[in-house]
């Protein structure tokens, strides 16, 4: 288990996903350990170039902050400000862009555009073929968001939505398990003690997760 490394799979296919963190240089894009990123059309690679789109952080300040243990699917999209084109003008052309264009005084190309601040993606999120995230969005942990989905509103944690707009389909699991998983917070644990506990995430057995979690502790 090596969350530095580029290539979490050996075999056929083996380059169609990597860790994110590790082909990742901006570093207005922070990214968890363990997190992957699958695109069997382009070189996963160049997800920075091809997946998070109109970010330029030197004039809008933003980030994208992904969490640990996410699955992003080919495709996924992080849409940033300068997609965004400012609503407070009459008119959505970007003047501010092309200052000597249109005898502005500065270049001020953040007037340009409405800025709604940072992408933050919680830890274990599975983001499907396609969806698009929009700029200030905040996902929980555990989310889960569809295909095609259009993500325009902050998702609560273990929620599953879907559509454009993204609206809730149901809660992954009942209140009382969401608050514990929360607590939990199973993807801080140190690699080798997930490993450990493996067999109770994939069964779903919460109890023995926390049983092990208060032995270990001890």
């Amino acid at each position: 288990m090596n969350p530095d490394k580029i290539y979490p799979r050996n075999g056929n296919n083996g380059k169609e996903s990597v860790y994110l963190k590790s082909v990742v240089t901006d570093p207005d894009i922070i990214v968890g350990d363990f997190t992957i990123y699958n695109d069997y059309v382009n070189d996963p690679r160049d997800f920075e170039k091809n997946n998070v789109l109109y970010h330029y952080p030197l004039c809008n300040k933003e980030r994208l902050i992904i969490g640990k243990y996410c699955s992003i699917a080919c495709g996924a999209k992080f849409m940033f400000t300068g997609g965004n084109h400012s609503l407070k003008s009459l008119s959505t052309y970007p003047f501010p862009v092309f200052p000597d264009e249109w005898g502005l005084d500065e270049w001020h190309c953040a007037d340009a555009w409405d800025n709604h601040g940072d992408i933050v993606i919680g830890n274990d999120v599975w983001i499907g073929y396609q969806a698009v995230i929009m700029q200030g969005v905040t996902i929980g942990d555990g989310a889960i968001i569809g295909t095609h989905a259009l993500v325009t509103k902050n998702i609560p944690p273990y929620t599953i939505v879907g559509g454009s707009p993204a609206k809730e389909i149901r809660k992954r699991f009942d209140e009382a398990t969401i608050q514990k998983l929360l607590e939990l917070q199973w993807w801080n644990w140190h690699a080798e003690k997930v490993k450990a506990n493996i067999s109770n995430i994939l069964s779903g057995n919460i109890s023995q997760l926390i049983d092990q979690n208060l032995t270990n502790n001890e």
